[in-house]
């Protein structure tokens, strides 16, 4: 009992075969990421709103560290008792030793402690700037998400440049917590195994709810009115002749109790709800749809003469607004905007004769990547005008579009994405609106979307026709002739060459 207190341990003790530097290694690592662990699910419990990708760091690579830092003192631990085995000596095997009554240790121990805690507030912040980094867009358009440089490239030219990817793309909630969690995760395996597919179909099954993104920033029951728009075109003529269209837009909206309601956002008013079935992944194709006036009680159900029975269980969706603003932050310009846009603009030279036609074909050429793209679009041009014509400037636009909006490796353009806003390219509004969907009893069609009844023609033309604005609206003058009335606009119209 009066033992020193300072007198070593019995010399056949056998130190700890964990006493080694391997062990050592893996008891920093697992404490430095048991440590960010534990930081990462506070800042994923208490944060503002959920991240997926915080969930990877959280629930899979912290793990892992943690993982191989066990895994790690269990081969120091092995190894030093493998080696003990081989080579006994005197006291068991060696192992690592700490005497506090020698100078050379304290400071040893005083350096590790130091050196632990300058560790442990790195992995925290190191934590804290990457949580914040994986919900940058460069993380999700650039660092991880290579596959997604067609998204990411006609982001930053969409109506939606300056809201971050996290802020449509990640989930509120409990459940969309989960299923962003679950959807990061897997994304992560799709690309590191090249198990994604080419393009990336849409629209995307699991996107939150439009009335938990859209409607934080835009609100539904404000009335909007009418909106003017002025869209410009060239002819797929020798002269590129230009041809304007000025439109008043119906928007409409509101809400009964507010003031005035309709208009196109009709659809999304809240006193309304407009379920439909499509027969196509891409909900191109709608055979039945079923109104419900909140307000009245009354209910009508509509369907093309070839839909009979009911829609199978489960697939009746409730219309929102991503429904008709299906592609609203990656756009894909068709090759007839594009080029008539750069027109306008003077980056293509409209002296060129037939420049318009002859750039749409040069851009809709299949080409293997960017760079014989680049190529091939200069030599078509170059083989049209000849080298006496000054066309830098109209090369460089031409191929300036390509890299924009085209992506022979992700087999992704305007072509893949149908757009549902408008009718021109697509049967956009003409889905439901083409006088092909009744009532069972026959008496009663959707509303036929001629070209008044979500837009006045206030002016069309060139020139001084364009000072002609006319406010009860002009009817329509297709500048390619009459036009067959049992034909939509997307029947003739792609945005491809001469129209097609």
């Amino acid at each position: 009992m009066n033992a020193d207190l300072h007198e070593p341990p019995d010399s056949d003790a056998s130190p700890s075969h964990l006493r080694n530097w391997l062990s050592l290694a893996g008891a920093i690592t697992a404490i430095g990421s048991l440590f960010a662990f534990v930081f990462l699910v506070a800042i994923d419990t208490f944060a503002r709103e959920g991240n997926p990708y915080l969930g990877i760091l959280t629930y899979l690579v912290a793990p892992t560290f943690l993982i191989l830092g066990l895994a790690l003192i269990l081969a120091g631990w092995w190894w030093q008792r493998r080696r003990a085995g081989r080579r006994p000596v005197a006291g068991g095997a060696p192992g690592l030793a700490i005497d506090l009554r020698r100078p050379r240790d304290r400071r040893y121990l005083l350096l590790f402690g130091s050196g632990g805690v300058l560790f442990l507030l790195l992995t925290a912040f190191g934590s804290y700037q990457t949580y914040h980094f994986t919900e940058s867009v460069t993380f999700c358009g650039q660092t991880c998400h290579g596959v997604m440089q067609p998204e990411f490239t006609t982001y930053q030219h969409g109506a939606h440049a300056r809201v971050s990817c996290a802020d449509c793309h990640i989930g509120a909630g409990a459940s969309w917590y989960v299923k962003s969690k679950i959807s990061g995760t897997y994304q992560v395996y799709a690309t590191t195994f090249n198990k994604y597919e080419r393009p990336i179909p849409t629209p995307i099954k699991n996107l939150r709810p439009a009335q938990e993104t859209c409607e934080r920033c835009h609100w539904p029951e404000k009335f909007t009115g009418n909106l003017d728009r002025t869209y410009v075109h060239y002819l797929s003529n020798k002269n590129n002749t230009p041809y304007t269209v000025r439109l008043s837009l119906r928007v409409g909206g509101g809400q009964p109790g507010q003031g005035f309601f309709g208009g196109i956002h009709w659809h999304m008013n809240v006193a309304n709800r407009v379920e439909y079935y499509a027969s196509d992944p891409q909900r191109q194709t709608i055979p039945w749809i079923r109104t419900h006036s909140l307000a009245t009680g009354e209910v009508r159900v509509y369907r093309t003469k070839d839909f009979t029975g009911e829609p199978p269980a489960g697939a009746i969706r409730v219309m929102d607004c991503m429904d008709c603003h299906n592609r609203p932050a990656h756009a894909y310009q068709t090759a007839n905007e594009a080029v008539e846009m750069n027109i306008a603009l003077g980056r293509i030279n409209a002296e060129l004769p037939n420049i318009k036609t002859t750039a749409v074909k040069a851009l809709t050429q299949t080409y293997p990547d960017n760079d014989r793209a680049a190529e091939g679009i200069a030599v078509a041009l170059r083989a049209k005008y000849g080298a006496a014509e000054d066309l830098s400037t109209t090369i460089a636009a031409v191929q300036r579009i390509y890299q924009e909006n085209f992506f022979p490796r992700m087999k992704a353009d305007w072509r893949k994405y149908p757009s549902n806003i408008g009718h021109k390219n697509w049967p956009g509004c003409f889905r439901c609106h083409d006088n092909n969907h009744r009532t069972v009893d026959g008496n009663q069609a959707v509303r036929s979307s001629d070209c008044t009844a979500c837009h006045n023609i206030l002016a069309q033309g060139r020139g001084e026709e364009l000072t002609a604005v006319t406010p009860a609206g002009q009817a329509f003058r297709h500048p390619g002739g009459e036009l067959d009335p049992d034909l939509l606009c997307s029947d003739c119209h792609n945005g491809g060459i001469q129209g097609k």
